[in-house]
């Protein structure tokens, strides 16, 4: 019987080596790739790398400190009053607005998702269809709401552009399912290449540029600009840069920050690729353990105002818990900050879209739902 039971509990290792293999296999992939030769090259002659890393223009800590970590680590799994919603988030899956076929549309899927329609063309930013944000698949931030729409009903896109590597940012799974389902090149800062020829994007269909760099693409003109941020997709940082974008069409631009602390870098892009018709603004996951890299909604009403412009669309909220304030909180500092300073807002439901010459009056969805 000893013998027996003995074999039983090798077995039951084995089987649970082997399944904790099988959920571990796609790890180093996640992880992505390193540059090498002529990315490489053009890495280390950015103005932005130095020492064997890349560098905000305003130095600043991308960490909590040392001390606090261990009430961060509690507070982030006990402290979770108010971090989810109250209800299920409303979606809207067919959008009464028609797109914009001269002017400027937008889709807000959540997050930083968002499928900008400019002049006819079709442009979407950080797009992530994965249920958690992490290179494992049974941990990590997983999602408060699903997607308005799969990724398969998404139109023919013409520009894909990325702002960094993190990963509720740069999705794996989504960008081989948009490699091959989609022809549209990635847009993409430099070194974050690697980790695209890693999954499997053909090389002609990766664009890399390093800050104030710009390409031509489907007519619209792509313009890689500072953020004040950093990038990592496994323990060593700022490998590949990491930034914000203009998009500029004959008459239309848009201006899209990714992840980024505030600093004044906003108002030379302001004055040197604006005014803006629409910015995309991050406005949560802030915290004072790390206010450096990621802005409050108060700074972000600021650096629309610096960046000129007209109507802002606030991204990085209500989909993944990123920090220890609660679920409805940065949106609704947002609407204060913004009527004190006179800011027209958008905040649609994810999966509704904009029009940006005729945006809807301010409706607060999101007050059902302050959290739980």
């Amino acid at each position: 019987m000893a013998d027996r039971g003995s074999a039983g509990r090798l077995v039951a290792g084995g089987l649970a080596l082997a399944a904790a293999g099988w959920a571990l296999r796609n790890v180093p992939a996640e992880l992505g790739g390193k540059a090498a030769g002529e990315r490489l090259e053009r890495v280390l002659r950015s103005p932005q790398f130095r020492d064997g890393v890349f560098h905000n223009s305003v130095s600043g800590s991308y960490a909590p400190p040392v001390g606090s970590l261990p009430k961060l680590i509690r507070d982030m799994i006990f402290n979770r009053d108010g971090r989810k919603p109250a209800g299920p988030v409303p979606l809207v899956t067919a959008p009464a607005v028609p797109p914009s076929e001269t002017g400027l549309s937008v889709i807000w899927y959540g997050h930083a998702t968002t499928l900008v329609e400019i002049e006819g063309r079709r442009v979407l930013f950080d797009p992530v269809w994965s249920d958690r944000v992490s290179p494992l698949p049974f941990a990590g931030p997983r999602r408060l709401h699903p997607l308005p729409a799969p990724l398969t009903d998404l139109p023919a896109i013409d520009a894909v552009v990325i702002s960094h590597d993190h990963y509720d940012h740069l999705d794996r799974a989504t960008v081989r399912a948009l490699t091959a389902a989609q022809s549209a090149p990635f847009l993409v800062p430099l070194g974050i290449g690697a980790h695209l020829e890693r999954w499997g994007v053909p090389a002609e269909r990766i664009v890399e540029l390093d800050w104030e760099e710009e390409a031509t693409v489907a007519g619209l003109r792509f313009v890689a600009t500072a953020a004040r941020h950093f990038s990592g997709r496994a323990f060593k940082r700022n490998d590949t840069l990491w930034g914000s974008w203009v998009v500029a069409g004959a008459s239309k631009r848009v201006f899209y920050a990714g992840d980024s602390g505030y600093f004044d870098g906003y108002a030379r892009i302001g004055a040197d690729h604006g005014p803006f018709d629409l910015t995309l603004m991050p406005i949560g996951a802030y915290s004072p353990s790390w206010p450096d890299i990621h802005m409050d909604p108060e700074e972000a009403v600021t650096a629309h105002l610096d960046l000129g412009g007209k109507l802002l669309l606030p991204v990085h909220w209500a989909t993944f818990t990123l920090a220890l304030h609660p679920w409805a909180e940065p949106v609704d500092r947002l609407r204060h900050e913004a009527k004190a300073h006179d800011v027209r807002l958008a905040i649609p439901r994810p999966g509704d879209r904009i029009d940006t010459a005729d945006p809807p009056l301010l409706d607060p969805w999101w007050e059902l739902l302050e959290g739980i």
